[in-house]
């Protein structure tokens, strides 16, 4: 036993928090464990990795991350903690599943903390479990590592969580946590539990009723500074590791986006003027296809049930029209919002997940858009991927 009484006895009232229903939820869920990141503070050495939205990005320096990498640094003097935070703003699990691989696994992360309840809460929910699971399941193939669900807070939440009840976005992430034996830490529901008990002012968490000030970024750090304080004093639940080899041979979603790969820049046959540039603009893009020609054109080539693609875009990008296997043209028209500016936002594009498993041809044609928030004729085409 790890804790006197009176701990555990504090410890229940921490994680137990009442809505006005009286239904209790835990702010913290203990699974399968962190062996991975166990043995790495072990051995002197440890890749943390972060993904999510604008509440992880590491970019603002105050973010929840902040303060669980000093509290890591602090209670292990002696080990070497890297750092790998990819969160971006305004990006989702879609996203998220075509970067694992070059942002995170390649990286040689031992432990990945995933915060999407939030920047996925407006996408349907057949979809997100899609991408949901095909996250975890790229995490978690091969040698694998350690998985932690980290459920913030929008407004859109509040009306279930004061009536007792758990939102549909992270209710999800919690059947993916029970199947593959991820831990999960609701600090949105530790940060509300402190606004309704005086000890946090809601200006002081939520201005904008989205983005945590200092303040609301620590107090979500403080409940998964707590969950790392218990699981790395717990031993190992070798049953819960069992079951995890389990659920990988047993998915959710047969349908998931696990086998999702990107396309290389190279392969794509062009008309018109088009350059591919080493992209010095966003930290999480390599290389862009680019064009500002209207009428210039692409094809590409690829196996699967769906094609998306990634931009760096913005007010000033370009519209384009596409065809698959020389059917009906489509075009895209994307709402850009207040806050966007020319460009910086890495924006997904999903065309299609319904085709028929097999090779298919994609034709793409860049057009202006015609639309009074549409200002330039940029085309920058930084990721090609194929769902599988």
């Amino acid at each position: 036993m790890f804790f006197s009484e009176d701990q555990a006895e504090a410890l229940v009232y921490y994680f137990r928090v009442k809505g006005r229903c009286g239904m209790a939820h835990e702010v913290i869920r203990h699974r399968a464990g962190l062996m991975r990141l166990r043995e790495a503070i072990r051995a002197g050495r440890a890749v943390i990795g972060f993904i999510g939205g604008s509440i992880t990005d590491g970019r603002p320096r105050h973010n929840w991350p902040e303060p669980v990498v000093a509290w890591l640094v602090d209670r292990y003097p002696e080990t070497r903690f890297v750092v790998e935070n990819a969160a971006i703003g305004a990006t989702g699990s879609d996203l998220a599943v075509l970067r694992a691989r070059r942002d995170l696994i390649d990286r040689g992360c031992d432990i990945v903390f995933i915060e999407f309840a939030v920047n996925d809460n407006g996408v349907p929910a057949d979809r997100r479990m899609r991408t949901r699971e095909g996250l975890v399941r790229k995490l978690l193939e091969g040698e694998g590592r350690d998985l932690v669900f980290i459920y913030t807070f929008c407004q859109d939440m509040y009306e279930a969580m004061a009536e007792g009840r758990m939102p549909p976005s992270i209710a999800e992430f919690e059947q993916l946590a029970d199947h593959y034996g991820a831990g999960s830490v609701w600090v949105g529901l530790h940060a509300l539990d402190q606004v309704r008990r005086g000890l946090m002012r809601w200006e002081e968490w939520l201005p904008d009723g989205l983005h945590p000030t200092s303040r609301g970024s620590y107090a979500y750090a403080e409940a998964v500074i707590r969950y790392l304080e218990e699981e790395l004093r717990r031993q190992p639940d070798e049953a819960w590791a069992a079951a995890r080899v389990k659920a990988m041979a047993r998915p959710l979603r047969p349908d998931h986006w696990g086998g999702a790969v990107a396309l290389p820049l190279e392969a794509i046959r062009t008309r018109g003027p088009w350059t591919i540039r080493r992209w010095l603009h966003h930290a999480w893009i390599d290389q862009v296809l680019e064009t500002a020609a209207v009428g210039a054109g692409l094809e590409l080539d690829f196996d699967g049930r769906g094609i998306a693609l990634g931009f760096d875009f913005g007010k000033a990008s370009a519209e384009f029209r596409w065809r698959i296997d020389g059917g009906e043209w489509r075009t895209e028209e994307r709402e850009r919002p207040d806050w966007v500016g020319p460009d910086g936002w890495f924006r997904l594009s999903v065309l299609t997940e319904s085709l028929a498993p097999g090779p298919h041809r994609l034709e793409l044609e860049v057009i202006h858009g015609g639309r009074p928030d549409c200002a330039g004729t940029n085309f920058r085409l930084a990721l090609a991927a194929a769902i599988r």
